[in-house]
């Protein structure tokens, strides 16, 4: 079965993900937790940074394989799924259930997408 997630949809995808990370404690009311949205600052704006890094269409300082963005992506999910524990604020629900969501997007949408370097032009 051939993965439904281009790799010009994927870019569309995080340049999604890093301003609703970014604005996740205000928009879920946990900006009392200071470490998940400190956390949430930085996951957030190194997403944003890894995109317009990226070999891709959607990249803006082409240096990052895409390959290689890819494998980072599962890193900052797998990250995220274990923060609220490393981190101290697995019972604050809002905030725990968040970097789930945000780890489980994750995940779900870089094992969707497909592996596939862009032409050099």
């Amino acid at each position: 079965m051939e993965k439904p997630i281009t790799r010009q949809v994927h870019g569309i995808a995080d340049y999604l993900y890093a301003p609703l990370t970014i604005a996740a404690p205000k928009l879920l009311d946990f900006e009392d937790e200071d470490k998940a949205s400190m956390l949430c600052q930085v996951v957030g704006g190194g997403v944003l940074a890894s995109t317009m890094m990226t070999k891709a269409e959607w990249g803006m300082v082409r240096l990052i394989p895409f390959k290689a963005h890819l494998a980072l992506d599962v890193a900052v999910s797998l990250f995220t799924l274990a923060a609220p524990w490393l981190f101290g604020f697995s019972k604050n629900n809002r905030a725990r259930n968040t970097f789930l969501a945000m780890g489980g997007v994750g995940a779900i949408v870089t094992g969707l997408t497909r592996p596939e370097e862009m032409e050099e032009i």
